[in-house]
């Protein structure tokens, strides 16, 4: 089948690129994973490139046949997932090299703020210079990979009890420095950011007196049981928790505000651990085709796991509010 060539760039505030895709008989699909079927980015890179385009949430793609993957992640892992694995990736939110898998994200492999005025075919110097970014020397070694080199390394080589102990010491102490590096380096790049917006987000709230209608609207149905069924069993409806995933802002945004509520006494205390499982049911459903291809799994995996992660939301998030208000009754008397 006869394939064209694409070149997309970083939009407006945007990061990376410009990459160029190459089509191949085998590495030719457009792989949407973006919780809302095929959003339009990915159905313009298909449509332009001839290639087919995928619903990363009803099935599953060998990651030696994604052409490039099309993600709306808000700077949380999903958006660092593709780019680890050497898979071009397209974000059409305005995120950069941010999250627990930021090292991964280059501007070769990785754009970001796109939407269809930032695609256009490639003219034949870009596709001379395009290579294809998952071969075996740039794509990270796997945890069995590295030990089986190690083993091999250290085969034949005898080593007495303090050499041993030397290495086992030296190995626990790289691991907690590996650790604490990562841990800052997540706070300042990730925790801190969220934590600005949801600040600015709630003095808007409090200057603008719409606390006053948020009170009025939120605390009649956050205040009883039924309530809080309805409110989790709407987040855990499968073709509206994935679009509510993203970066868990729905929930930590509503749950501060639910919060405030409850500081303010307009909401009982003892409904505070329910509400907090009625507003979190959909937490990770965004991420959970991504989260199956990092594990390796496979696409018959992915296919049948998805679905059956999201339907059995609709069903253990009722059930985890039920659990928690039970658990809360005299919590705070």
């Amino acid at each position: 089948m006869s394939y064209k060539s694409v070149t997309i760039k970083a939009g407006k505030g945007g990061f990376g690129g410009p990459l160029t895709l190459v089509p191949t008989d085998t590495r030719n699909k457009v792989v949407s994973v973006t919780g809302g079927g095929i959003h339009p980015v990915a159905a313009k890179i298909a449509e332009m490139t001839g290639c087919p385009a995928v619903d990363g949430f009803s099935t599953g793609v060998p990651d030696n046949e994604i052409l490039v993957a099309i993600v709306d992640c808000g700077g949380t892992a999903r958006c660092g997932v593709y780019p680890k694995k050497r898979i071009f990736t397209v974000n059409v939110l305005p995120v950069g090299q941010t999250g627990p898998l930021a090292r991964f994200i280059t501007e070769d492999i990785y754009v970001s703020a796109v939407d269809a005025s930032c695609i256009s075919f490639a003219d034949e110097s870009a596709v001379s210079k395009a290579g294809t970014p998952t071969n075996p020397t740039s794509a990270p070694k796997t945890k069995a990979q590295a030990k089986a080199e190690i083993a091999k390394m250290n085969e034949g080589k005898p080593k007495n009890l303090a050499t041993r102990i030397g290495i086992a010491i030296g190995g626990v102490v790289n691991k907690f420095y590996a650790a604490g590096r990562e841990t800052i380096d997540i706070t300042i790049k990730t925790i801190l950011p969220f934590m600005a917006f949801v600040s600015m987000i709630l003095g808007i709230i409090s200057a603008s007196g719409l606390g006053d209608v948020i009170a009025n609207t939120i605390s009649p149905i956050a205040s009883t049981l039924p309530g809080m069924l309805i409110v989790s069993f709407i987040c855990a409806i499968p073709f509206i928790s994935p679009v509510l995933g993203p970066g868990a802002v729905i929930a930590q945004v509503v749950g501060t505000l639910l919060g405030v509520q409850i500081g303010l006494g307009n909401i009982p205390p003892q409904y505070a651990l329910p509400a907090l499982f009625a507003i979190d049911a959909q937490v990770g459903c965004d991420f959970i085709p991504v989260g199956m291809s990092l594990g390796e799994a496979e696409p018959e995996t992915i296919e049948l796991g998805v679905p059956a992660i999201l339907y059995s939301r609709v069903i253990t998030g009722p059930i985890a509010v039920l659990i928690a208000y039970v658990f809360s009754i005299g919590l705070y008397s």
